[in-house]
């Protein structure tokens, strides 16, 4: 499957190093590029692309914006949706992934990583650049515990599978460390993304450590 890829910078030097980057692989093409959010919207809408580069500061509408109207609470079918920007400010790094970004890369993490955060998303899976995971997880450990509540109460082995997210586990170093089949694991998240009304395992792991279960 090629997986079909939306760019939205201001830059138009960015957009081009990006397309070159993307379109360089085998499996991957870009749809579309957009100057600003507003478009960027748009286009998402109509074209319907896997995943999306999003910058954070564009005219009209910004990225964070653009990542609540297209794949906020509530939004179906939601594009998966990857913030490259120069700026690492922690506001923006937690107002993307509460906005419902499944990434989170600064645009000197170069080429390499990129394309790994545009696989990791199309597959379901969440990127965030090494060099602001940890000062992240940090930061939510010592915000003031007001977590989301559950729709309904976690199972003792659903928290066990968020512990294990929210120490960057995947599927299958989980399924070995629980001793469970990969098929479970997955039921698992299936049943905590809806408790939770999480989209992704970044939702799911800072939901863990706003909650205080990591500490």
């Amino acid at each position: 499957m090629t997986i079909r890829v939306l760019i939205a910078d201001d830059q138009e030097m960015v957009r081009t190093g990006f397309r070159m980057i993307v379109d360089s692989q085998p499996d991957m093409e870009v749809v579309g590029e957009a100057a600003d959010g507003a478009e960027a919207v748009a286009l998402a809408r109509r074209l319907r692309p896997e995943v999306c580069l999003f910058d954070i500061r564009m005219p009209r509408m910004d990225g964070l914006e653009a990542t609540r109207a297209l794949a906020g609470p509530g939004v179906p079918d939601p594009p998966r949706i990857v913030i490259v920007t120069t700026f690492d400010m922690d506001e923006y790094v937690y107002g993307a992934l509460r906005g419902g970004a499944v990434g989170f890369l600064l645009k000197d993490s170069g080429p390499a990583l990129l394309v790994e955060a545009v696989r990791a998303a199309a597959n379901g899976g969440s990127l965030v650049s090494p060099s602001i995971t940890v000062r992240l997880l940090e930061h939510l450990a010592r915000r003031p515990a007001r977590p989301v509540q559950p729709r309904e109460p976690l199972t003792e082995r659903e928290l066990d599978v968020v512990r294990l997210v929210a120490r960057g586990r995947t599927n299958e170093e989980i399924a070995a460390e629980l001793y469970v089949s990969l098929s479970t694991v997955k039921t698992h998240l299936g049943s905590v993304n809806r408790k939770l009304e999480t989209r992704n395992r970044v939702a799911t792991a800072a939901w863990a450590w706003e909650s205080g279960l990591m500490t």
